[in-house]
């Protein structure tokens, strides 16, 4: 199954005539474009598919689809919930 999942924008900039976020989704971060939402701006929050910004939405409605996934378990597989304590072993 593909998704979008929200996240923050936390810096921008620019690289071979586009535009890459440093997006944080709960404790990750990764890098996505921002080429179908040209307005985007850091503090925007964004849902992002396959390294894609593809809209942006109210920070209200990302908390909530954030949890909706996290509560199915649908963010594990995708690496973007925090790593385990590795100084637990």
């Amino acid at each position: 199954m593909c998704l979008a999942v929200p996240g923050k924008i936390l810096d921008v900039k620019e690289c071979n005539g586009s535009r890459i976020a440093r997006v944080q989704f709960g404790g990750v971060t990764r890098e996505a474009y921002l080429d179908f939402v040209p307005d985007a701006a850091v503090g925007d929050y964004v849902m992002v598919h396959v390294g894609f910004a593809i809209s942006r939405v109210d920070s209200e409605e990302a908390e909530r689809t954030y949890r909706l996934l996290e509560s199915l378990s649908l963010l594990e597989g995708e690496g973007l919930t925090p790593a385990e304590d590795a100084s637990a072993e």
